[in-house]
């Protein structure tokens, strides 16, 4: 065999060679990974960071995502309560219309609703999320939902005190009712209206998500086929390592036997 014909320098160069690659596929076994360093191999180490960054911003991406329908959550489900307050508002105010009522009937259906006015007040007042006011104030809260520049969705809320100014002001003990009714209903409409934009928004986040994390998971796989082990193949590549060790250790073995025999011939 040719390989008996080396000489022992070579074949220790050779040992060495099977040793470092031995050392190698034990690293890609217990590591799980066959790029472990940018030795191993630069380019694909280059690809394998890129790919890490960009499944890191996509799953943080996500939990802005979240993080965007739990605020549309809080802000709908305190206009839900407006909502509610004010359909009764109009409901008392319908009542205060009837011709039989005396001026106390009107001032104690007023008394109700000066209660719910309060209450759509304190509603405006408190409603917070990670301690920034929702409906104090025209608001735009961004989310990035991408891994890059540009790539964001907005949550708006409105100023609730200005826009419900009439719905506030309504008093049965005087004024017309028709024209009570009006500002109730208008609103009733307006606090529709943000609900439905933000049930848009919650929408538009879960597409986003669902986006992400497709997204994501190719990356995650793309990164995978370069950087983690074929263990079927680091195991072929151990057994066929381990064949020419042993082949080499036995070739160096009879090399020395060959060596002993010449010094003993020439002694």
């Amino acid at each position: 065999m040719a390989i008996n014909n080396i000489s022992s320098g070579a074949n220790a160069n050779f040992l060495d060679q099977i040793n470092r690659k031995q050392d190698t596929i034990f690293e890609q076994l217990s590591s799980g990974k066959k790029v472990n360093k940018a030795a191993d191999a630069a380019a694909a180490q280059q690809i394998i960071e890129r790919l890490s960054s960009e499944s890191n911003a996509y799953q943080q991406s996500v939990r802005n995502a979240y993080d965007g329908i739990s605020l549309s959550q809080v802000a709908d489900g305190a206009l839900q309560g407006i909502n509610d307050d004010a359909q009764r508002i109009r409901e008392l105010t319908q009542q205060a219309g009837s011709g039989i009522l005396t001026d106390a009937d009107r001032q104690a259906i007023q008394s109700e609703i000066s209660g719910l006015q309060q209450n759509i007040q304190s509603t405006i007042e408190n409603t917070e999320f990670n301690g920034q006011s929702l409906f104090t104030q025209d608001n735009e809260f961004s989310f990035q939902v991408g891994s890059g520049a540009g790539q964001s969705r907005s949550v708006n809320t409105s100023d609730l005190a200005s826009q419900l100014s009439g719905l506030q002001n309504i008093d049965v003990t005087s004024g017309n009712i028709d024209t009570a009714l009006e500002s109730i209903d208008s609103a009733i409409e307006f606090v529709g209206s943000e609900r439905g934009s933000l049930g848009a928004t919650a929408n538009a986040f879960e597409s986003a998500i669902n986006n992400l994390n497709t997204t994501n998971e190719n990356v995650q796989a793309a990164r995978s086929r370069l950087q983690d082990t074929d263990y079927a193949q680091a195991t072929a590549d151990q057994a066929a390592n381990d064949i020419l060790s042993q082949s080499s250790n036995i070739v160096a073995a009879q090399a020395r036997q060959q060596q002993e025999s010449v010094l003993s011939l020439l002694s």
